[in-house]
């Protein structure tokens, strides 16, 4: 498959639901020089292909191909570094979508994506406290409000303490870490690993680490974008993950 987009360096950030990706996302937008990172092919179960989806419609998009082209004109900034991010629990259905394409048949996970994307990296977003990660999946699932930018125009429900479904995002979280390591293994690749609890005290810096295992060119007084995320969690969540560990205890 011959692409227009004019890339150089790639990278995937691989993550879990709620693992602080936004807010790397962000932070590397705002370097300006390192794509410009979103979920550009989040798979709903049961949901439309890519190239009948509401942000394939908006962009008048029809094909598969064409859906491909506008997501790395998307995805690339200037310089021509391109960004995205993948959820480990829809990682199989991407795979299987791209195994439809007659570029990509009997190409196995470890073949597809470098194939796609050159130069490719792999950046690993974990977060430390995954009690407090699933608490938070666990919110967002309740509220449908995954960003701080997203509850701007939505009220929030009432939350329920639910033991069984914290405990199954956890155990999720859990599965999906052991998943993405399996398949940095088999890709015989080691990814750039980023902790969302410092990522949170080192915002610019964790940015700039990036750019360095990605060997982009950058000046020493970079300027960066200005900080939109806001910190979501609140003292439900604190309350929920104290009640979490004591009955799972």
């Amino acid at each position: 498959m011959n692409l227009s987009v004019d890339i150089h360096t790639a990278y995937v950030i691989c993550a879990i639901q709620r693992s602080g990706s936004f807010l790397l996302c962000e932070a590397l937008k705002n370097t300006g020089l390192a794509g410009m990172p979103e979920e550009y092919f989040l798979y709903h179960e049961g949901g439309e292909n890519w190239e009948n989806g509401w942000w394939a419609r908006q962009h008048g998009v029809t094909s598969r191909s064409a859906f491909l082209e506008l997501v790395l004109a998307k995805g690339t900034t200037g310089n021509g570094v391109f960004g995205t991010k993948l959820m480990w629990n829809y990682f199989p259905q991407v795979i299987s979508h791209f195994q439809e394409m007659p570029a990509y048949q009997g190409l196995g996970a470890t073949e597809i994506l470098p194939k796609l994307l050159p130069n490719l990296h792999y950046i690993w977003m974990v977060r430390q406290d995954k009690v407090k990660q699933a608490v938070s999946w666990a919110v967002a699932a309740q509220t449908n409000i995954y960003a701080s930018w997203q509850a701007e125009d939505q009220s929030a429900p009432e939350l329920v303490f639910d033991f069984e479904q914290i405990d199954l995002l956890y155990n999720l979280i859990v599965a999906g870490e052991v998943g993405w390591q399996s398949f940095f293994e088999r890709c015989g690749v080691v990814s750039l690993q980023v902790v969302y609890e410092e990522l949170v005290e080192a915002y610019e810096a964790t940015a700039l680490r990036i750019l360095d295992y990605l060997d982009v060119a950058y000046p020493p007084d970079l300027l960066f974008g200005e900080r939109k995320m806001k910190k979501q969690a609140t003292e439900l969540n604190e309350r929920w993950a104290e009640k979490y560990r004591e009955m799972k205890q």
